[in-house]
């Protein structure tokens, strides 16, 4: 059979650790450019629950323009970790659940991974409830019909179809929905801040009775972006990425747009709306004001433009992140079209309407065990392994992440005393749980793990063998739980097959 048939096949292969989603991902086989990615994450960045943090730092008695520096920086720190975490995908190819069985074992990599994977789930319930009130309006101007889990329902579904369908549809809805996006910030900005000068109130000046402290802003906002912060792999891993660029800002160049400069500038340009929504209406909800300050045919539109913003965050930082962990857990049983599917479902069970009136507890604890991930993660890819990895192993249930019956104590205790510390103090979670992680896994992996579990990329002095892109090369699964480095040809179609 020639290499390429023998791929395809392998492909469907299904096995207690292996289902074609979670395989890694060729460098022929990623779509996604630097515009691309970085529509993706304007898109991302403007969800309704972002006013909310920003009205909170104004009803907090934060100046307007501290408001936004704040989370401005905050989207920059947090951006800047993204960077970090989403070479495992430009490098390796692999998604984020696979790679935990580096830091937690083939069977461990479940427990932070489905937790990660239920947030995500709940952040999917959060957006399609926000996104459904705003279709319950347009549903009442044409129709006079008002019921808004019947849109909640018809929205969940239709989002789970598009995911469905894979990343080139999520990154083409994502160049659509971004520009309509900017469009209705726009709008809200001029129309509230004309609301706000009619009322005789100057936004700059405006300061709320609250007494919210700056750094408790600041962290809230680095738990916002903590989900997708450890779990960036799962769409790094379909951005372009030149083949053999060793160095990490030339394997990296597509990804800098989007991480340090469309989510920072984003995320606080909406943030700073909903803080003059609240200064000028005493509502932060755009839903609201917009049912409020619009009329007619434009009424509508600002409505559709809602939905759409929703949407377009759900596909790509909700519902793929939630349905790899699924797969993840089966892939025997779960393949992609189900996962996502199963991640619509848990979202709406969450009950996430109650979730959203504890936004700031909710960011908080799920914060402080996450963050704790990623500063497990960033120890164990850059400090222990030197981003060498022994990809074939993280399919085997043998091999050397097996660790103690599929579990590695380093990993797992790390993130329970590290999350659990953090979860303590949980307005300061990601600036306690990222440094604990990092510091207790490496304690545990060089005085415990170590010694007894041989690791194949650190013993073998690092070697290049563990490196894909850099080398210009793709983990490439054969069937059978074998694994090869391929090279691309010139025209991204040939396959030049090197054994390990």
């Amino acid at each position: 059979m020639a290499l390429a048939d023998q791929i395809l096949a392998a492909e469907h292969e299904r096995n207690a650790l292996v289902e074609e989603s979670i395989l890694p991902v060729q460098l022929n086989q990623r779509p996604i450019g630097l515009l691309g990615y970085a529509w993706i994450w304007v898109g991302i960045a403007v969800i309704i629950a972002t006013y909310s943090l920003g009205a909170s730092g104004i009803g907090g008695g934060v100046g307007l323009g501290a408001v936004i520096l704040t989370i401005l920086l905050a989207n920059v720190a947090i951006g800047a970790f993204m960077v970090l975490t989403a070479d495992i995908g430009t490098e390796h190819g692999l998604s984020f659940a696979v790679y935990l069985r580096a830091p937690f074992g083939v069977h461990g990599t479940h427990l932070p991974s489905i937790s990660r994977g239920i947030v995500a789930a709940m952040w999917f319930g959060i957006q399609t409830y926000l996104g459904a009130l705003a279709l319950n309006g347009i549903g009442e101007y044409f129709l006079g019909f008002s019921n808004w889990f019947v849109w909640y329902v018809a929205f969940g579904v239709l989002q789970v179809a598009n995911t469905a369908l894979g990343i080139k549809s999520v990154e083409r809805l994502a160049s659509f929905a971004a520009p309509a996006i900017i469009a209705i910030s726009v709008w809200m900005y001029f129309t509230l801040e004309g609301i706000a000068t009619t009322k005789g109130l100057n936004i700059w000046n405006f300061r709320g009775e609250g007494q919210m402290s700056l750094v408790v802003l600041f962290v809230a906002n680095l738990g916002f972006w903590s989900t997708l912060a450890i779990d960036i792999p799962n769409l790094t891993r379909f951005v372009k990425t030149k083949p053999g660029a060793r160095g990490f800002f030339a394997r990296n160049r597509n990804i800098f747009l989007a991480q340090l400069v469309a989510l920072p500038a984003t995320q606080a340009m909406i943030a700073g709306i909903g803080a003059v929504s609240f200064i000028a209406t005493g509502n932060w909800n755009p839903v609201e004001v917009i049912q409020g300050q619009g009329q007619g045919l434009s009424l509508v539109v600002l409505l559709a433009l809602v939905v759409l913003a929703q949407w377009s965050t759900n596909n790509s930082a909700n519902l793929i992140p939630s349905a790899l962990t699924f797969i993840n857990l089966a892939p025997r049983l779960i393949n992609y079209k189900i996962a996502v599917a199963l991640a619509g479902i848990v979202g709406t069970l969450c009950f996430p309407w109650k979730i959203l009136g504890n936004l700031f507890v909710f960011l908080g604890y799920y914060g402080a065990f996450l963050s704790a991930i990623g500063g497990i993660m960033v120890a164990d890819y850059y400090v222990l392994r030197r981003r060498r990895l022994n990809v074939p192993e993280l399919y085997s249930l043998s091999g050397q992440f097996r660790y103690a019956g599929g579990f590695n104590i380093a990993g797992l205790g790390a993130w329970v005393i590290a999350g659990g510390i953090a979860a303590f103090y949980s307005q300061y979670a990601f600036l306690i749980g990222f440094p604990l992680g990092f510091v207790i896994y490496l304690i545990l992996m060089k005085a415990v793990v170590l010694p007894t579990n041989p690791q194949a990329e650190i013993d073998g002095g690092f070697s290049d063998a563990y490196l894909a892109t850099s080398m210009g090369k793709s983990w490439t699964y054969l069937g059978n739980g074998r694994f090869d480095r391929i090279t691309p040809d010139a025209a991204g179609q040939g396959i030049a097959r090197e054994d390990l």
